[in-house]
């Protein structure tokens, strides 16, 4: 084994040692970002737990709810991309700042809805901010971090998804313990607006990106400026669709499966246990485990390994939930690899795209290509469901999930390696 291959080894291994060697902009930049991302995750999850209260309280259909979920994921696109071209214009952290505040707000309004249109609004103005927060946090946190930890970086930004996840379920359990239905569900909307002290940590504390700043002044030196459209063009355009479609592969099959395995294994495995705080608590802590090992994975062996460990394990996955039977004791345990794979294949996500985009589009780049991904994949559920009509719900599941993760996969192959790439202005 060479001396720089053992280093490495015992780097990876001394655990949370790298973050010890990050000097103060770094620490503070990692922690508003995670911070960021997991209160973006609770905002987003809130919905998630009101769904059947509002099914029950306003009569809306299954079909209404799904649209309310499918009009954030869809703006959220649209929000990302229009972050990232904000980033490149005016700055990460200010961007960083506009996202927080506008989810915050709207997740707030969404407390304040009267009917499903003006809650179809709220949903879709907050995806603006979600979709907008990723972008900006993590170009920021990747241009900010040392090269040799910028995947475990990012990945742990990812991991507070987990977090926020488990803040909107304890959300949720407080609020219906001490509300009645028809004021709980609006009392959780309402903690949504935390994140807005966010931005004045965030305004406070943090500041550009040494190689961001750079690249700036060598634009104006030179009279350009980053065109929104430059990732169209050649020969950015290829990383664009690559970026696009690995990001539609590893949404895509996430969508599939959070979606409809649940409704499989409660239709026709007759399990109970899914609806269940027990089963809730173990697919969170799944998901943490399962980003944590992707950011440490991503840095250890690369980025597209990463990518392809994930893939084949989620995909092993769905077709061992869908093609063998499991009574509940068994599915509770079995909620933890569920989790660990269908989370751990973003970890590598945000590293990737910062070192595919050069610094100048890079906001947009980054930015784009994750959030085309989350809107396509968005689709998927209704794909999914679409073709149950012609075979069963689990080989549907098994057919569309594969596919999006085999997307993923390729779409990781066919793009460089960029572990330790020294971003350049």
């Amino acid at each position: 084994m060479t001396p720089d291959r053992s280093a490495q080894m015992r780097r990876v291994s001394s655990g949370p040692a790298w973050y010890l060697e990050f000097d103060r902009q770094e620490r503070r930049t990692f922690w508003a970002c995670v911070a960021g991302w997991s209160l973006d995750g609770m905002d987003v999850q809130l919905y998630s737990f009101v769904i059947p209260t509002l099914i029950a309280i306003w009569g809306i259909s299954r079909g209404q709810a799904g649209e309310l979920a499918t009009a954030a994921l869809l703006m959220s696109a649209l929000g990302g991309w229009m972050a990232g071209w904000l980033a490149d214009r005016i700055g990460r952290v200010r961007t960083l700042q506009i996202a927080i505040a506008w989810y915050a707000i709207f997740t707030f309004i969404s407390g304040l809805t009267q009917d499903f249109g003006q809650l179809f609004a709220a949903r879709a103005m907050m995806g603006l901010g979600f979709g907008g927060e990723w972008a900006a946090g993590a170009v920021l946190m990747g241009e900010t971090i040392r090269a040799q930890h910028r995947g475990k970086a990012l990945g742990s930004m990812q991991a507070g998804w987990a977090v926020g996840w488990a803040l909107a379920a304890l959300s949720f359990s407080v609020s219906f313990s001490l509300l009645p239905p028809n004021l709980a569900w609006r009392a959780m909307f309402f903690v949504g607006l935390t994140p807005a002290v966010l931005v004045f940590i965030v305004r406070r504390f943090l500041q550009e990106p040494e190689v961001y700043r750079r690249s700036r002044e060598m634009l104006a030196v030179t009279g350009q400026s980053a065109s929104v459209f430059a990732i169209f063009r050649p020969p950015l355009l290829r990383i664009t669709a690559l970026g696009a479609l690995l990001g539609t592969g590893a949404q895509g099959g996430y969508a599939a499966v959070a979606t409809w395995l649940p409704t499989f294994l409660r239709s026709e495995r007759h399990l109970s246990v899914l609806d269940s705080t027990g089963y809730l608590a173990v697919l969170i802590s799944g998901s943490f485990c399962g980003y944590m090992t992707g950011a440490y994975l991503s840095d250890f062996i690369g980025r597209r390994p990463t990518f392809l460990v994930f893939a084949v394990g989620a995909t092993a996955l769905v077709l061992i939930y869908s093609m063998i039977p499991f009574g509940n004791a068994a599915m509770l345990v079995l909620g933890a690899p569920l989790g660990f794979f269908a989370s751990g294949v973003f970890s590598a996500q945000g590293a990737f795209f910062t070192e595919q985009f050069p610094t100048r589009v890079r906001g947009v780049g980054q930015g784009f290509a994750y959030n085309l991904g989350r809107a396509v994949g968005a689709l998927f559920p209704a794909l999914v469901g679409m073709l149950s009509a012609a075979m069963t719900l689990g080989r549907a599941i098994g057919v569309f999930a594969g596919a999006a993760y085999a997307t993923m996969a390729i779409a990781a192959y066919l793009l460089p390696e960029t572990r330790g790439k020294v971003l350049e202005p």
